[in-house]
């Protein structure tokens, strides 16, 4: 996040009356609020995802494999996408399956695997398609994804890039031609892998579990490893998109199925992705410090959106050690500047003015007489927080406060992805059980505005 200097972000008229006018409308005509306790028609579960215990031995040839997790993990996986892309391309797309040729596993630490498709000496992974391949490194690539975000991460990895022998197979009814530009291929590769996922939580998968809390968290956690740096365009050769564009897109995947996935194409991507460049003004690349000032900023963008409620950094209603505390009592919201760097240090900046715009969005909730605890109010919570970051994202004629820079939504999601996160917590600081749902209800605001949150209540 940045201050706008010259260019406006936030008008404090236009956007108080669009946040509490969306938010105070009567209940009449009012969708019924989500299920709380479903992802996508799934009851909400936590148990240890990955390889299933006992397994058998997944009956597909992979080059130079070993015994290793990652290999274990990559093979199990390809064989579930063989089986799950054999089954629903015939019955989807009327389209006979060939399973992917050529299986590779390489150590881009230890040397080079001359292959059709280049030498492979990267950590990566990859689809080639001109040798039908799918490739990956076992050796720095799915160690450090495994390391940071657990076994879920390099079933994602492998997912994507099947994703795109999916597009090869389909041809034209995957909605792909050679002048297809990157971030489309790329995004309907995560939306396909949203498909296997749905398929793998429903029970179908003979060799790997992923449960709808933490597994799911942990696959949408690792597209920040993966994601675009900031400032990389859409427009740009290889763009594969942020990851707040990555997983919108496996969600869609999970939730809508294989047919929605094969209509991407340009003209909806362009619509949707949040990508942008770094401005002149930006002098921090993306990254305010917190501090007193700072804070302040981001204060009084937060007054011009929701009105109400003071921020300070005293008090915090005996809830010591904590970032950002609502204080119905006195509505106030208490901040703890060493907590908010701590949370800024390894998330960003943003995932810290987040925060504060989480308990910001309480004392909304409170005027309007609606509960303050529970996982809908953290839904909310996270929907008009949302919306303040979207409005911030959209130039306004008046009214400079501050601005999102590029990796700022990316920084929500991976903090939304964090069990101690606040962005979608109640009063208490109890986040929302399910990470899919607490991303879905900030898209809902940053896209839709404050309105699209009257769906919670």
């Amino acid at each position: 996040m940045s201050p706008a200097r010259g260019s406006v972000m936030i008008s404090a008229a236009v956007l108080a009356l669009g946040v509490l006018g969306g938010c105070q409308q009567t209940t009449a005509g009012r969708p019924t609020p989500v299920d709380v306790t479903t992802v996508g028609g799934f009851e909400i579960t936590h148990f240890d995802s990955g390889l299933v215990p006992g397994a058998p031995a997944p009956g597909v040839a992979v080059d130079n494999a070993t015994a290793g997790l990652p290999d274990r993990l990559a093979t199990a996986t390809i064989a579930d996408l063989t089986e799950y892309w054999g089954e629903t391309l015939p019955a989807e797309f009327g389209v006979d399956f060939e399973p992917v040729r050529r299986l590779i596993s390489y150590d881009s630490r230890t040397g080079s695997v001359h292959t059709a498709c280049g030498t492979l000496n990267q950590a990566n992974a990859f689809y080639c398609e001109r040798a039908d391949t799918v490739a990956w490194d076992r050796g720095a690539l799915l160690p450090g994804m495994i390391d940071e975000y657990g076994p879920v991460s390099a079933v994602t990895v492998l997912a994507h890039e099947y994703g795109h022998a999916v597009q090869h197979r389909l041809g034209a009814a995957a909605s792909i031609d050679e002048t297809t530009p990157s971030i489309v291929r790329e995004l309907q590769a995560d939306c396909f892998a949203g498909n296997y996922f749905r398929w793998v939580v429903a029970g179908n998968s003979d060799y790997l579990r992923v449960s709808t809390a933490e597994g799911l968290n942990a696959a949408l956690s690792s597209l920040y490893f993966v994601r675009d740096a900031p400032g990389v365009l859409s427009a740009e050769q290889g763009a594969h998109g942020t990851s707040f564009d990555r997983t919108y897109a496996i969600q869609d995947g999970f939730e809508r199925g294989p047919a929605a996935c094969a209509g991407y194409d340009e003209a909806l991507i362009d619509g949707r992705t949040t990508q942008q460049e770094f401005s002149e003004q930006d002098t921090g690349r993306g990254d305010l410090p917190v501090t007193p000032e700072n804070v302040r900023l981001v204060a009084e963008s937060l007054r011009a959106a929701f009105g109400g409620a003071r921020v300070g950094t005293s008090g915090g209603c005996g809830r010591a050690g904590r970032a950002a505390v609502y204080c119905p009592g006195e509505r106030a919201v208490a901040l703890d500047l060493a907590e908010l760097r701590r949370i800024a240090g390894p998330r960003g900046d943003f995932a810290a003015w987040a925060a504060i715009a989480s308990r910001y969005a309480l004392s909304v909730q409170q005027t309007r007489g609606l509960p303050l605890d529970g996982p809908l109010t953290g839904l909310r919570t996270a929907c008009l927080v949302g919306s303040w970051a979207g409005a911030a994202n959209r130039p306004r004629p008046a009214g400079t406060v501050i601005r999102l820079s590029p990796g700022d939504v990316d920084e929500a999601v991976l903090d939304m992805l964090r069990p101690d996160g606040l962005i979608a917590a109640d009063v208490d600081g109890t986040p929302v059980p399910s990470g899919f749902l607490r991303i879905e209800a900030f898209r809902v605001g940053y896209t839709d505005g404050p309105d699209g949150c009257r769906e919670y209540g």
